[in-house]
């Protein structure tokens, strides 16, 4: 199909779409429960959580116990690149801490079931109907502290002291928000670069924004943090005017679905396959660079919606940003 017909057959959908008001930005949906993941989804480097807390669970501690909180992050796939994509911001974060009580040590994370590009980008097979998402998120709770892993091309630092009490009341927050925040968003979109003034339409939800929630939550608590401490954050964002609904999974692909849709997101996500020949790979730049760049179009996949996104300059971009361990509510509405 040819861009200026892809381009008629959206400008279609966007002016049949366009009275609808939306609350910027949209709200993460919310689910029940957990459901299984589609069998062909899998981990290539390493399975979810392999020491964790059986599912999902994490130990009580006493009420009068004093419990260290640490900030811990490392260059994503430090076990496999090393310092290498460190050296572009692109960390992860983590939460450690130490027991006075017991001396025991204990790490929390969150992260993909299925490896960042799979949770950022669909499976386009042959020989299926609908894309296979691999995009669920989950919290990992396990015993011990890394101290290499971590300190290696990292950081360790204590930041607060909890007790007991308000350990136990984050672990049922975070048991919480595992059972229905289940899935990973990978990107926060914006209209803007300018940090001052700018519309977010969209949250990401990875492990930056569970340690960022967390540190909040106990914040709320009355949990002082150091000073002597800036609490960076990795940020990947999309740079868009404003996103236009497309309609919701089934609607696409299911019966009676919008079928001329669905062969324009399964062309557009199928120059996003890992693993394809170096020839491949280079042609499928090319397709990304003319949709994104040229074309401004990119296919936002959102609480199981699909959203088309008009792209602007500067597109995408890395960055490091400060983000408060604790920000009053007050200041939050400014």
């Amino acid at each position: 199909m040819s861009i200026l017909v892809v381009s008629a057959l959206l400008a279609l959908v966007t002016s049949q779409a366009a009275s609808v008001q939306w609350n910027w930005p949209v709200p993460q949906r919310k689910y029940d429960g957990r459901p299984p993941s589609d069998p062909y989804c899998k981990a290539s480097f390493q399975a979810f959580c392999p020491s964790g807390y059986p599912n999902g669970t994490i130990p009580r501690m006493d009420d009068d116990d004093t419990l260290e909180v640490f900030v811990l992050k490392a260059p994503v796939f430090e076990s496999k690149f090393g310092d290498l994509l460190g050296k572009i911001d692109l960390i992860h974060d983590a939460i450690g801490f130490k027991s006075l009580k017991t001396g025991l040590n204990y790490t929390t994370e969150w992260y993909e079931l299925f490896e960042l590009f799979n949770c950022t980008f669909p499976h386009i097979l042959e020989n299926q109907t609908t894309p296979i998402w691999c995009n669920q998120g989950a919290a990992c709770f396990y015993a011990g502290i890394n101290d290499i892993h971590w300190t290696q091309n990292g950081t360790l630092k204590k930041v607060a002291e909890i007790t007991g009490k308000q350990f136990n009341m984050l672990a049922d927050y975070i048991i919480s928000d595992n059972n229905t925040g289940i899935y990973y968003e990978t990107w926060r979109v914006r209209n803007s670069t300018d940090s001052s003034s700018f519309i977010q339409w969209f949250d990401p939800y990875d492990c930056t924004n569970y340690a960022i929630h967390a540190f909040q939550f106990l914040g709320e608590l009355g949990v002082k943090y150091t000073s002597d401490y800036t609490s960076n954050y990795s940020m990947l964002t999309l740079y868009c005017d404003m996103p236009t609904y497309l309609a919701n999974e089934t609607q696409i692909y299911g019966p009676g679905g919008d079928k001329e849709l669905a062969q324009t997101l399964d062309t557009f996500y199928s120059y996003f396959q890992a693993h394809q020949p170096v020839l491949h790979f280079v042609e499928s730049l090319l397709h990304i660079y003319q949709y994104v760049v040229l074309e401004k179009e990119f296919f936002l996949y959102y609480n199981e919606a699909y959203w088309r996104l008009p792209m602007k300059a500067p597109y995408i971009k890395a960055t490091y940003e400060y983000v408060p361990f604790y920000t009053p509510p007050s200041r939050r509405e400014e």
